[in-house]
């Protein structure tokens, strides 16, 4: 599977999808999207914020059930699973008013198809958290060999069982902290009396990080993937010495609201969530089995 094409965050912009799609030479047919002589990877975030999710799941399941695609699992899909998740005081992700703002545009578009969600929703639970093979690795959020190992050894090939969904009411538990990591990224403290508002207007005392960089020997600031925000140049961390290293295979991800042109960290580092819900790009790489990864197959619109 070396001929592969990975699709970065789509957020319920279904027009953007299938203009992607025709992009990178996929036809459409009655069962959806195929492509000649390639498949698409999806990275997970296929829902909320933006106007046609139903779409989006539409396209993307009749690729994955016609064997024309992959899809992961994203931290909205697995926020939409724990937001239907009933435990005795409640539901597993809390029904606050943040959470349900975040998954307000969904809940919208799927009001009076109860049946239709109630099965989007058990799709999302078959959806794997990690795809890997020889030449290259898929992760939403953040590729770290320890959550990535436990999950190997304690899931379905990445896929949770029913039960592990209970099991995430410890916060504490090493099932929880994995999908925290591998959905949802590494994060940092910030200094003490530090904070900044997120995209959604949250007070935030954390910030994403660059797992891909040696946190003892790049500071806080470098390491942020938020910029201006007035950090210190002291290292991010002299403990922690778990990163993603420039001699490990391409890893592909989405997760991180990155703005402007769709661009390389580094030659075996692609970031493909470019924002389109907030007026960016949809971003895919097109991947042919090479060693070091190339701008010019980056492809968005």
């Amino acid at each position: 599977m070396n001929k592969v094409d990975i699709i970065g965050d789509i957020h319920g912009h279904a027009d953007k999808l299938e203009e992607l799609l025709l992009k990178l030479d996929y036809k459409k047919f009655k069962k959806g999207f195929k492509h000649a002589s390639r498949t698409v990877i999806f990275v997970g975030d296929y829902i909320d914020r933006g106007p046609k999710n139903l779409r989006v799941i539409e396209i993307v399941r009749s690729m994955v059930d016609a064997g024309n695609a992959l899809a992961l699992c994203g931290n909205h899909e697995h926020n939409a699973i724990c937001f239907n998740t009933k435990i005795e005081t409640g539901y597993l992700r809390e029904h606050s008013i943040k959470n349900y703002h975040q998954h307000s545009a969904t809940l919208k578009q799927f009001l009076g198809k109860q049946s239709q969600y109630d099965e989007s929703i058990e799709w999302f639970k078959s959806l794997p958290l990690f795809y890997e093979t020889a030449s290259f690795r898929v992760v939403h959020a953040t590729w770290e060999d320890q959550a990535i190992q436990y999950l190997k050894e304690n899931t379905n090939h990445g896929v949770l069982k029913e039960q592990q969904y209970f099991d995430l009411i410890d916060q504490e538990s090493d099932l929880f902290k994995a999908i925290e990591t591998t959905c949802k990224g590494k994060e940092r403290s910030l200094p003490k009396g530090k904070s900044f508002l997120d995209k959604d207007g949250t007070e935030r005392n954390e910030i994403r990080i660059k797992w891909w960089l040696n946190p003892s020997k790049t500071s806080l600031k470098e390491i942020s993937l938020l910029e201006n925000l007035g950090l210190s140049e002291e290292v991010a961390s002299t403990e922690d010495s778990n990163y993603y290293d420039e001699f490990q295979i391409p890893v592909f991800f989405g997760h991180y609201w990155l703005k402007g042109a769709p661009n390389l960290y580094r030659n075996n580092i692609c970031c493909l969530d470019y924002s389109v819900a907030k007026n960016g790009f949809l971003c895919a790489y097109r991947f042919s089995g090479e060693s070091s990864l190339q701008n010019e197959h980056l492809v968005y619109v």
